[in-house]
């Protein structure tokens, strides 16, 4: 599981009780403590191969959200980067939004996604940019619907006051940082990334600079861009496909350094690996620079392009990092920290007078 399954899984925890609504899923793909609960799907769920291409069905999920029939539920938690904020509650209900980014490819990454390079100039134009001009204008309109917004980093809560006009409350995602600690192992002379394999995600740009250096590098994760990707490669990158938590915790204390390319509403993954002791060197913005301090447990560079990042590795494979000081830093994301956030905001939202709005 990566960032929103864990915020997901908290939540079941401190609402063990509650029901989940969700547009499509696929069991055994999330934890137990999230399996457990009764979960309702959407009639995207029911569409032709969904299974394999429920992405495609992006221009329906605002009808397939609304569709939901929420009024037996007097708190309604949506944990949203697309179109689960725009449930519509009862009248009497609060609606509380953990907001991991508002639809990143209808406002500001359009081009990532359907650019002309994506997907051929006629398309981009003529078919996607339409329909993700509608989808921001809806995104933008539903965001009424939410009482309270909870941001998971104030790179995303300023992206919430700039396209919705709300302000948010600022709760990291939960790190298990038990799990995630250093071991006695010495780094090997690789560099490791791990992310779903999309376009906004850069890894191109990871491959590109180690290509240019001669640097090992593996790669963790699939998606769809893993073709595309594979091709660019050179002999020293590796995929290793999706891995286990247990695998992971290994690359993670076995690599040089964790390389996170690309802008991140938050990035969970620069704190597993500081959690385990380990440097990430990371593209200095989004939500890297509430997590990356350069120099201390990490190398941040500005420039998003393999020049640039092949410096920033070159840099980080010379600098003596103190593990015990990269893992101090990671301590502030810890799980029980992000679960007694959530509980305060919760009580403190059902609490409020009728009508009150963040």
């Amino acid at each position: 599981m990566r960032g929103g399954e864990r915020v997901l899984e908290a939540l079941c925890e401190l609402c063990p009780g509650a029901d989940i609504f969700t547009l499509y899923h696929r069991r055994g793909a999330v934890s137990p403590i999230i399996e457990r609960h009764r979960i309702i799907t959407s009639f995207v769920q029911r569409l032709p191969w969904a299974g394999a291409y429920y992405r495609q069905y992006l221009p329906v999920f605002p009808l397939a959200v609304e569709q939901f029939n929420l009024d037996a539920y007097d708190l309604v938690i949506s944990s949203s980067h697309c179109a689960a904020k725009a449930a519509i509650p009862a009248g009497r209900a609060r609606h509380l939004c953990y907001c991991h980014s508002p639809m990143r490819y209808a406002w500001d990454q359009f081009d990532a996604y359907f650019g002309p390079a994506r997907v051929g100039r006629l398309a981009s134009r003529w078919m996607y940019r339409p329909i993700m001009a509608r989808m921001a204008r809806w995104d933008g309109s539903t965001a009424s619907r939410v009482h309270r917004f909870v941001a998971n980093s104030a790179h995303v809560a300023a992206r919430i006051r700039r396209y919705y006009n709300r302000g948010a409350t600022i709760v990291y995602p939960p790190v298990d940082t038990v799990f995630y600690h250093p071991a006695d192992v010495p780094p090997d002379s690789r560099f490791f990334i791990v992310s779903a394999l999309v376009p906004y995600k850069r890894i191109d740009l990871a491959i590109a600079a180690c290509n240019r250096l001669g640097a090992r590098l593996r790669v963790a994760g699939d998606g769809p861009d893993r073709a595309r990707l594979e091709a660019a490669a050179g002999p020293t990158v590796e995929f290793l496909g999706r891995v286990s938590d247990e695998q992971l915790r290994d690359e993670y204390r076995r690599a040089l350094a964790v390389i996170l390319p690309g802008e991140e509403d938050f990035g969970i993954v620069p704190v597993e690996a500081h959690a385990c002791g380990r440097p990430v060197v990371a593209l200095a913005r989004g939500g890297a620079r509430e997590t990356v301090i350069d120099g201390e447990n990490g190398v941040l560079f500005d420039d998003p392009g393999a020049g640039a990042l092949a410096a920033a590795l070159e840099r980080a494979a010379r600098e003596r990092f103190d593990p015990a000081r990269i893992r101090a830093t990671a301590e502030r994301f810890a799980r029980d920290r992000h679960v007694q956030r959530m509980r305060d905001i919760i009580d403190d939202t059902l609490a409020a007078p009728d009508g009150t709005r963040w």
